[in-house]
């Protein structure tokens, strides 16, 4: 099946569970807001920033993602690229980009403008999603790619030369559009690191992504009642197919914005979390920090989750 249709499954089974919670230490809601679609809780201007969306919203948001980029003329196999840092747009922004028939395109964080520029013109990108972290480097390379791309800021105070999305989604159906995909549909362009060079570009398919998914959640025994705790980029293939194993049983997924000991024992203390995908230098510092006595167990309900630590040689 296209991976898409494991969305669409779990918006009609699991409509009002969470999906995904977006969870920044280094934030402070400044007031509560209420939008239709999301449920920003948390209410007291001292708590962290948190956000939460249902499996039905997630649908939703998808849909009308793909509708606007129907509308605006984007058809099946053309190129939409993705350049955000964790937030809890970055999914449905990549699903609506499968729903609509295009081919999803991740960009690395950490690119220059240079590399920005070649990897979007590598892939011959049509549409870009950015936000506002990148905001210097997409404005150095504008006059190289505004004549050929749509630019859609993913933020608040939208530059000149983009569109805010938010404004261009918001009228938008959030019914599924009806364009046909097959498993062997082209899905994704992910980037190699380009350490020995410029990044290379890998083609996925929609098959792929979707055994991807069935494969995280068997080698991780994920199910339904489980809660993921999502810590690295998600342009990383490493940590959207580990959370592909949420998609795959409907479970709730957390991504935190923040690695540092104290968030990461917070986040999954608060949440619940059961498995935890940590790297090895993250694992070094809470060892660190438990040693120092910075961090103490004892404060955290931690009974409950599965470290998952990436072996290295």
């Amino acid at each position: 099946m296209p991976i898409t249709d494991l969305l669409e499954r779990n918006s009609k089974l699991y409509g009002e569970e969470s999906a995904l919670v977006e969870i920044n230490p280094e934030i402070q809601e400044q007031q509560r807001v209420t939008w239709k679609e999301y449920e920003l809780i948390q209410p007291t201007s001292s708590a962290p920033y948190r956000r939460e969306i249902t499996w039905s919203v997630f649908d939703e948001k998808a849909n009308r993602v793909a509708n606007m980029l129907l509308s605006r003329g984007i058809r099946k196999g053309q190129k939409v690229a993705i350049l955000l840092m964790n937030c809890l747009e970055w999914l449905p922004i990549y699903f609506g980009i499968l729903k609509s028939g295009a081919i999803a395109v991740p960009l690395n964080f950490r690119y220059t403008s240079e590399e920005i520029d070649y990897c979007l013109k590598l892939a011959d990108v049509d549409v870009l999603f950015f936000g506002p972290e990148f905001i210097g480097r997409v404005e150095t390379i504008v006059p190289k790619i505004s004549h050929q791309m749509l630019l859609f800021f993913v933020g608040d105070t939208c530059p000149s030369f983009a569109e805010d999305y938010h404004r261009a989604t918001a009228n938008c159906s959030s019914m599924a559009p009806k364009v046909l995909i097959d498993d062997e549909d082209e899905a994704a362009i992910y980037y190699s690191s380009g350490t020995t060079g410029f990044p290379k570009a890998i083609l996925l398919k929609h098959h792929a992504l979707a055994q991807s998914a069935r494969m995280e959640a068997i080698h991780h025994e994920t199910t339904h009642e489980d809660v993921f705790l999502c810590i690295p980029p998600l342009y990383h293939t490493g940590a959207k197919m580990h959370w592909f194993g949420s998609l795959f049983t409907g479970s709730k997924a957390v991504l935190l914005k923040g690695n540092s000991p104290q968030a990461i024992f917070e986040a999954a203390s608060s949440e619940r979390c059961t498995i935890v995908w940590l790297l090895v230098p993250w694992c070094q510092d809470i060892l660190a920090a438990l040693d120092r006595g910075d961090l103490k167990i004892e404060d955290y309900h931690l009974s409950q989750w599965r470290p998952l630590v990436p072996v290295t040689t």
